[in-house]
């Protein structure tokens, strides 16, 4: 009664439908540990955060190594399932749609970004986290879902719990699938820390930049954290978990970093125009053009497959991220007063100059007359 959110999506029907539960309250009990963690300090923070990671990844090696010898290799037959119908049923479109969905398992790597404050020497500590932390859980999640697909075949993971159908496909039985929810409990509980610190430190961001009102930047004097920002984040993501399905959220948060990533392939290549000045540890071939618009276009296809009501839950909300900055982002932006200072200042200045333009051409006026006079007379 407690466990899940109290409605799902149904695909079919397209609407939400009651699940007969109540409402989330483990979801809502972990973002509330989360939101006390993050107002403490980072560098608890960060402990917990290691110890869930290390604890997971302990989690799904031991299923692999201990799972693989169960495998039934018939499983992997046919490798690329075809297409049955429907647009999104197998085939090419359906592993964009799988993309789409798996996509959010690899989001995190980004908010190692919005800690650079707090890191030492952040060009090249930075990009080595971000490269290093992203092939490790490509390398972890083939493997688990290798081993998973070839425990059972392919259809009977359609559930809500599949790896609990992989296991029971084993001999260990209890005591692996007691330890694969553990781990499943860890994994979420450290991709919720993760996003709630990168959102704080973005409303952090926002706030110094005047997007914001002030107090999202207020910082705590004993924690040094902006705890006004975290404490409102912890409200909305107690609700949003409490009572939405984790598959809805996960595949609006896919979308939204799809274009996210776009417009970021896209200022790597307006920077390398407009910042070409600043040093660059880290040297890529064909990195200034090439790479960022592969990049760009491996989005938009990957954004292809995305169901529609996924793209409306989208835009309504972009459409409220829209009337919050141009009510008060828009008015209150720094950039834009220092734009119209600047503008303001370069005026006052050309006035002076103007003047003794004008003066100048004044005194060469009185000058000319003078001396034409001067000439009159001599005649």
């Amino acid at each position: 009664m407690f466990v899940k959110a109290p409605v799902a999506w149904n695909e079919d029907e397209e609407r939400f439908v009651a699940t007969g539960q109540a409402i989330n309250l483990l979801a809502i009990a972990i973002t509330i540990a989360i939101t006390i963690l993050l107002i403490i300090r980072i560098h608890q923070m960060a402990i917990v955060n290691l110890v869930l990671v290390v604890f997971k990844i302990i989690i799904i090696i031991i299923f692999i190594f201990v799972c693989c010898n169960c495998v039934n290799r018939s499983n992997y037959y046919p490798f690329f399932p075809p297409n049955e119908g429907s647009f999104n049923e197998y085939g090419v479109t359906g592993m964009l749609r799988a993309c789409t969905y798996a996509f959010f398992a690899y989001t995190g790597f980004d908010s190692v970004s919005t800690a650079a404050q707090e890191a030492k020497s952040p060009e090249r500590s930075l990009p080595i986290a971000i490269i290093g932390s992203t092939i490790i859980s490509l390398l972890l999640y083939i493997g688990i879902c290798t081993v998973m697909v070839g425990l059972v075949p392919y259809k009977l993971l359609d559930s809500d719990s599949p790896l609990s159908e992989a296991i029971k496909a084993t001999p260990y039985g209890l005591w692996l699938s007691i330890i694969m929810d553990l781990g499943v409990i860890a994994s979420l509980t450290t991709v919720a820390l993760t996003d709630m610190l990168t959102q704080t430190r973005i409303f952090y961001a926002m706030a110094h930049d005047g997007l914001l009102p002030s107090f999202f930047a207020k910082i705590h004097k004993t924690t040094t954290t902006p705890w006004i920002s975290i404490i409102i984040s912890g409200i909305f993501y107690a609700v949003f978990s409490g009572i939405c399905p984790v598959d809805v959220l996960g595949e609006t948060s896919s979308i939204s970093s799809l274009i996210t990533y776009i417009f970021v392939h896209i200022t790597v290549i307006v920077m390398r125009y407009t910042h070409g000045d600043i040093q660059r540890i880290f040297q890529v071939p064909f990195g200034s053009w090439l790479i960022p618009i592969i990049g760009s276009l491996l989005c938009i296809l990957l954004m292809s497959g995305i169901t529609k009501p996924t793209a409306v839950r989208f835009l309504v909300w972009t459409a409220l991220g829209q009337i919050i900055y141009f009510s008060y982002g828009f008015w209150h932006s720094k950039r834009r007063k220092y734009i119209k200072s600047a503008s303001t200042s370069s005026v006052t200045d050309l006035l002076p100059t103007v003047a003794s333009v004008t003066k100048q051409y004044t005194q060469s006026g009185l000058e000319s007359d003078l001396a034409s006079e001067n000439s009159e007379s001599a005649v």
